[in-house]
This record gives C-alpha cells, structure tokens and sequence, in this order.
C-alpha cells in the first residue's frame, strides 16, 4: 500500500489528489488525531511523534509512505530518511510535501517573490526558505505563521466572519511585501483557498501542496519502477485514526469530499 500520515484531518485533501491522479493503487491513510495540532510541539516530539507512526504503517504493509503533514515534513522527514531507514526498513521509502511544493512554486513565480503561509512550527523551522533559496538564492521568501487558523477549520468556522478578519491580518504583511506566489504550507489551508485568492488579487500564483504532491508522485513512480512495481493495484483505501470524535465524519467530509468509515488504532 501506499501510506498517507498527517497529524490530523488535512491530509486527506492530499489523498483526495492521489485518488484522482493514480486510483489504482490501494491507500492507507492514517491521521494522529488524539495528539494534533503538532504545528506548535518542539521538533524532538514531531521526529518522536512521526516515526510512531511510519512505523506502525510499515508495519501495515505500506511500502511507500507520504508525510501530508508539512510539520512533520519540515521537522522529521530529514531524520526519517538519514538515520530511521537506512536502519529499520532499507527497502522502503518515505516522501514529504515542502520540496515537491518548493519546486512548484519556484518554477511558477515570475519574479521570484514567494510568500508561505504555514503553522508556528513550520515557520520556525525555517524550512520552505532553507528549501527555496538552496534552488534559488536570490528568491525573495516572507513567510507568515497563522496559528489560527487550523483551529477555526477544524471547528467547522471558516465561513465565519472572524475568519475572514483573521484571515485578512494574516495576509497584510505578504501583500504588503507583493508577493507573487502563496505556498500554502498547511494542508487545512487549502480549505480557505479562495477566500486567500479573493483577498490577494487574481494575479498571485497560488501553490496547494495535494495537486503538487501527486503530479509528483505520478513522476516519482515513473522514475523508480522498482519501487512502483511492488505497490498493489486493487483501488482499496482504508482510513486509520488515533481518536474518533463525533466531529470526525463532519470534518472528513469537509477535506475528502465523502463520509468515511474510519478505524480507531493505537501508536
């Protein structure tokens, strides 16, 4: 199978891409709803955090395992790959969302002004302007942490007008700085897309990392047939997460565009 982690609910609008782009493989998705949000925890408990859960993936039966959650991306992935795989599971391999989505957004930035709208913890890390200036030093990077706002979409309130009011504040100082192409470094962000583009002007390029990350995918696949021919073909999907409340089939349907029958596991 082929993994999808997110700490919470937001991956599922990546996944919602992967089974559109390449349906016939089976997915496992699995979200670590009993300990989100990890945007505000340190970078110890992220690594900690993640490599709890790509392990109990492998040990599902996942081969290839994408980290949807850009927080854990930014501050695990490095680890995971260095030092947990090459000791754990040499064979199988574990993808991220920032870099895919930093080639996009250098590649569709006309003048090289790039904003990134992410969690507290993905700001902090530094790691979509570490990522971008390494492929381009002279990009120009202002990013924005917006702490609110995954909360608010996981209380069911972006159409609220406090959001639109937060939302606007948030995006103040990258229109102020004109930048012409928004990563949106949280998944829950793309919820809130058009509102960001109503509020920014039609003429910003404006980069989702789930359309991004699966165009990549389809091209990591193609590029390493050793690992694509491993993957199973028979369009299952399953969805895994460490807490069921009563919001969950609410907030599922809300990011994957269905209801879901999900299954309650432990780390």
């Amino acid at each position: 199978m082929i993994g999808v982690f997110d700490s919470g609910f937001g991956g599922l609008v990546v996944l919602r891409e992967f089974l559109q782009a390449l349906p016939q493989y089976d997915y496992l998705y699995l979200g670590d709803n009993a300990r989100i949000p990890y945007g505000t925890r340190s970078d110890k408990v992220v690594v900690r955090f993640t490599a709890q859960a790509v392990d109990y993936l492998f040990r599902q039966g996942c081969r290839l395992i994408i980290l949807a959650c850009h927080t854990a991306s930014a501050k695990a992935l490095r680890t995971i790959q260095q030092i947990y795989l090459p000791v754990h599971y040499p064979e199988r391999r574990v993808l991220g969302v920032v870099i895919p989505t930093v080639e996009e957004a250098l590649a569709r930035s006309p003048g090289k002004r790039i904003g990134v709208m992410a969690t507290e913890g993905t700001v902090s890390s530094l790691s979509f302007d570490l990522e971008l200036k390494k492929l381009d030093p002279k990009v120009e990077v202002v990013q924005q942490a917006c702490p609110l706002l995954v909360p608010l979409i996981e209380s069911g309130e972006q159409e609220w007008e406090g959001t639109a009011m937060i939302l606007k504040r948030y995006l103040a100082p990258l229109k102020a700085a004109r930048v012409d192409t928004l990563i949106l470094g949280c998944t829950h962000y793309s919820i809130l897309k058009e509102q960001i583009r109503a509020l920014m002007g039609d003429n910003l390029e404006l980069i989702c990392s789930g359309q991004v990350t699966a165009a990549k995918l389809a091209d990591y696949l193609q590029r390493h047939p050793e690992m694509e021919i491993r993957l199973n073909r028979g369009g299952s999907r399953r969805y895994l997460t460490t807490d069921l409340t009563p919001r969950f089939q609410q907030l599922a349907s809300l990011f994957m565009g269905q209801s879901l029958t999900p299954e309650v596991v432990e780390l």
